[in-house]
Order: structure tokens, then C-alpha cells, then sequence
């Protein structure tokens, strides 16, 4: 059973630990797309990462990509029914969906945002992020490794609001 206090989610069973993973749009083209600025792993890579970081750390893992905005916001409606945080690419969205960060702060699931290449070493118009303000952290720069980063994170997050 899990009840919610204030947006977080806290599980009040012995169920597992359940973290969203969330990839925008041209994620799907990781190892072929601008591998100069984004490398050469692919999503597949991206997610075998996780979920071996995962089953270490005692957490299960739901890993999805969409190019489509209608989607993303779909799956993050559908995770407050079961996911304690979310970790999400937006992509380009993050430059230009109110109606993702509307999501986000309507399930009020917290998030960590995270991007391969380092936003800010870019053009200017990546480097504002409609969602930056509402998440718990940013990491950006780090390569694929970025979402290492965010589940270690998140893991803690997650452990933190369950000893209260």
C-alpha cells in the first residue's frame, strides 16, 4: 500500500523500492545521434546500466522512451499509482513543455532531471529547463553515467522519506 504525503510517495508495505525511468525524444538514437555530444552507448546501454545498479541497490525499474509529449505525460499520470520517483531525459522537452512540468507538479511524484551532454556548453536556447526548478536535482554533463548519478540519488531519497 502506499500513501501519499505532500506529493511523496511512501510505502508502507515491504514491497519494493519503484523508480520510473523516463527518455524524451531522439533518445531512442543514442550510439547513432551526434555520438561527439552525446557518445556512443545506446538506450539499451543506458538501461542495462541501470538495472544492474538496480537489483544492487534493491530497487525495480520501469524503463521507457517516447518521442511523443502526449505519452511521457501519460506514463507520468499512470506512475503515481506505483512509482516513489521518477528520473527522466526530457530531451528537448525540457526547453519547451509547460504541459510536462504541469505533469510532474500535478502528480507530484519528486524527479530528478537528467541530460548526457552538458546543457549549458550548448546553444542558448537549451540552456533553460522548464522542469529544473520543480526537481530535486539536476545532473548534466556526465554522460550516460548521469543516470547512475540520479538512481543513486533517488535510492536515497527514497530511503530518507521512508525513515521518517
Amino acid at each position: 500500500m502506499f500513501v501519499t504525503f505532500g506529493g511523496n510517495m511512501q510505502n508502507t508495505s515491504r514491497q519494493k523500492k519503484h523508480i520510473l525511468v523516463l527518455n524524451g525524444p531522439n533518445l531512442n538514437l543514442l550510439g547513432r545521434r551526434e555520438p561527439n555530444i552525446y557518445g556512443h552507448e545506446t538506450l539499451k546501454d543506458v538501461e542495462q546500466l541501470l538495472h544492474t545498479q538496480a537489483s544492487t541497490l534493491g530497487v525495480t525499474l520501469e524503463c521507457k522512451q517516447s518521442n511523443r509529449e502526449y505519452e511521457l505525460i501519460e506514463w507520468v499520470h499512470e506512475a503515481v499509482n506505483n512509482a516513489q520517483m521518477i528520473i527522466i531525459n526530457p530531451g528537448a522537452f525540457a526547453h519547451t513543455s509547460v504541459a510536462l512540468r504541469d505533469a510532474l507538479l500535478g502528480v507530484g511524484i519528486p524527479f530528478y532531471e537528467v541530460h548526457i551532454s552538458n546543457i549549458y556548453r550548448r546553444e542558448a536556447f537549451r540552456h533553460h529547463s522548464y522542469l529544473a526548478d520543480i526537481a530535486e536535482g539536476v545532473i548534466s554533463g556526465f554522460g550516460i553515467y548521469g543516470y547512475e548519478l540520479a538512481l543513486a540519488a533517488a535510492n536515497r531519497l527514497i530511503d530518507s522519506t521512508l525513515e521518517k
